[in-house]
């Protein structure tokens, strides 16, 4: 992968702690979409998977307890830290199916045809060239086989309203960095099925749905957990002015409360599912 000033520090020291620090509420906040994703992949016994930007070890992780003692799991990101929790997740759960390894998506490291199903959750939007990774996820797919890509749908929605909306309507002349447009790059009806048609899948659909996103936890653990893993705002975070940090905390928090049942913040999250074969 071809690394830049805009790309986000995936690996940093104090993103890999709070991973650590927060990876309970943040696995419960995600298990509907890793669950949407899962029911929208072919999973039979004996199928070979590709879990691809797996960061911590989802959809990975649910896929080899679905085909323990017959299938198998490998998992990989480009960032190293994230791949030694998911493997200590899997070690956890008695999984000796999956196995999680450092590799680029732009050139992974699998002979032609080797596996039954690819799947990849919330990671194609990041690819810095996203034609050649699509390229080589229909090389390493065996024939007939499928991929399963879930992205972020459009950034209007309650989790980034409440946090970098706020953000955005109280600092003038504030805007998205470049990195955090990208994660939105294929929330517009077709585009990345398109994009999968011409990597030259046979077929491909996308499906635009909404799952629960709800943090067990308050409004101000929410904020924290967000400045200290999304890493795609790093540079709007960075650039708040020490004298109105204040102000804005409290009216994120409000924003965030709104959302608030007492004992969980109850956000929606609106995907892109989009299904390929080769």
């Amino acid at each position: 992968m071809v690394l830049s000033a805009n790309t986000p520090d995936w690996n940093s020291f104090g993103r890999t702690n709070a991973s650590q620090k927060w990876r309970k509420q943040s696995a419960a906040m995600g298990k509907d979409m890793t669950r949407a994703l899962v029911d929208a992949t072919p999973v039979a016994p004996g199928m070979r998977f590709l879990d691809i930007a797996c960061g911590t070890g989802e959809p990975a992780i649910s896929l080899a307890t679905l085909v323990a003692g017959s299938g198998e799991v490998i998992g990989i990101d480009i960032s190293e830290a994230p791949l030694q929790i998911a493997a200590e997740r899997a070690a956890q759960r008695g999984l000796t199916n999956a196995r999680f390894q450092k590799a680029d998506a732009h050139q992974l490291p699998f002979p032609d045809n080797s596996f039954d199903a690819i799947t990849s959750r919330l990671g194609v939007m990041f690819f810095s060239d996203v034609p050649r990774a699509l390229a080589e996820m229909r090389r390493v797919l065996k024939p007939g086989g499928t991929a399963v890509l879930l992205v972020w749908g459009p950034m209007a929605q309650p989790y980034f309203e409440t946090t970098i909306g706020t953000m955005l309507r109280m600092v003038p002349g504030s805007a998205v960095p470049e990195a955090g447009r990208k994660m939105f790059a294929f929330g517009r009806q077709g585009l990345l099925a398109q994009n999968m048609r011409q990597a030259g899948f046979s077929r491909a659909e996308d499906r635009f749905i909404t799952v629960p996103w709800t943090w067990p936890g308050t409004p101000a653990e929410v904020w924290e957990y967000f400045q200290e893993v999304t890493a795609p705002f790093a540079p709007l975070l960075k650039s708040i002015p020490a004298e109105r940090r204040e102000e804005i905390d409290k009216e994120v928090l409000g924003a965030i409360s709104k959302y608030s049942d007492g004992t969980s913040i109850k956000f929606t999250a609106t995907v892109n599912i989009t299904v390929a074969v080769k």
